[in-house]
C-alpha cells in the first residue's frame, strides 16, 4: 500500500518529468536535465522555504523581547505562554523550518531513488554531462563541489536566536548546536554521500544549494532594503 502510493505520488511523477527533460534537452544530457527537475522542485517548494525563511528572521527579531522576559523573574509556565502569544502576535511559527524538512524528505528520497536505480527509459540519452563528466559513475569533483555548496548554504542561513547572556534555554542551545553541524558538519556528510552514490546525486545536491543560496541572498537583500 505504502509502496504504490510513492510510486504514484513521487517516484513515477519524477521519473515522467526526468524523462520528458532528458527528451527536450540537448544531446540528451541528463546532466541538464537533472539540473533543470531539480530547479522545478525548488520552484514548487519555494513559497514554503521562502516562508520559513521569513519567519526565522522574524523569530530573531523577536529574541531580545522573549530575552526580556526570561530576566522578568516569572516562572517557567509562565514564560512560555507569554512567548507563545509573542509568536502569535507577530504570526511566527518556530515549527516552519521543521515543517518544510519534513516535505521536503521523501521528495529527495524519491529522487534519489530515480537516479540510484538507473535511467531505464526508451529515449536517447548522454550521462556525460556537457560532454566532460559521466554523472552515472562516481565523482570526486562533483563530490567536493556538493560539500563546498552546503557548506555556503549553512552559511547564509539566518542565525539561529540566541540569548544575550549565558542564561540560553535547551531550545537555543540546540539550534546553535544544529547550525554549528550544518555549517562544519554536514557538508562532509554531503560530499561523501554524493561521491559514494553518483554525480547525478551530487548534480542534484549542487544545484540544489545554489538555488537556496540565490533565494536567502535574495531575502537578505529585501530585508536590508525594507529596513532603509
Amino acid at each position: 500500500m505504502i509502496s504504490n502510493i510513492w510510486n504514484a505520488l513521487l517516484y513515477k511523477p519524477l521519473l515522467a518529468v526526468l524523462t520528458f527533460l532528458i527528451s527536450i534537452v540537448p544531446f540528451g544530457d541528463v546532466g541538464l536535465a537533472v539540473i533543470i527537475l531539480t530547479i522545478l522542485v525548488k520552484i514548487i517548494l519555494y513559497p514554503i522555504s521562502q516562508k520559513s525563511i521569513k519567519n526565522q528572521a522574524k523569530m530573531n527579531v523577536l529574541t531580545p523581547e522573549i530575552n526580556a522576559l526570561k530576566k522578568s523573574g516569572i516562572s517557567k509556565e509562565e514564560q512560555a505562554k507569554q512567548t507563545f502569544e509573542l509568536y502569535k502576535k507577530h504570526k511566527v511559527n518556530p515549527f516552519s523550518g521543521l515543517f518544510l524538512a519534513l516535505i521536503q524528505i521523501p521528495i529527495i528520497f524519491a529522487l534519489y531513488y530515480v537516479f540510484m536505480k538507473g535511467i531505464k527509459i526508451d529515449v536517447g540519452y548522454n550521462m556525460n554531462f556537457l560532454g566532460i563528466l559521466d554523472i552515472s559513475q562516481k565523482s570526486l569533483v562533483l563530490a567536493i563541489i556538493a560539500g563546498i555548496s552546503q557548506y555556503f548554504q549553512a552559511h547564509f542561513m539566518p542565525k539561529p536566536p540566541v540569548s544575550t547572556d549565558n542564561t540560553g534555554s535547551m531550545a537555543e542551545s540546540f539550534g546553535k548546536s544544529m547550525h554549528m553541524q550544518m555549517k562544519y558538519v554536514f557538508p562532509f556528510l554531503i560530499a561523501f554521500i554524493a561521491y559514494r552514490v553518483s554525480g547525478a546525486v551530487a548534480l542534484y545536491w549542487i544545484t540544489s544549494n545554489i538555488f537556496t543560496i540565490g533565494q536567502q541572498m535574495y531575502a537578505n537583500r529585501n530585508k536590508t532594503d525594507g529596513n532603509k
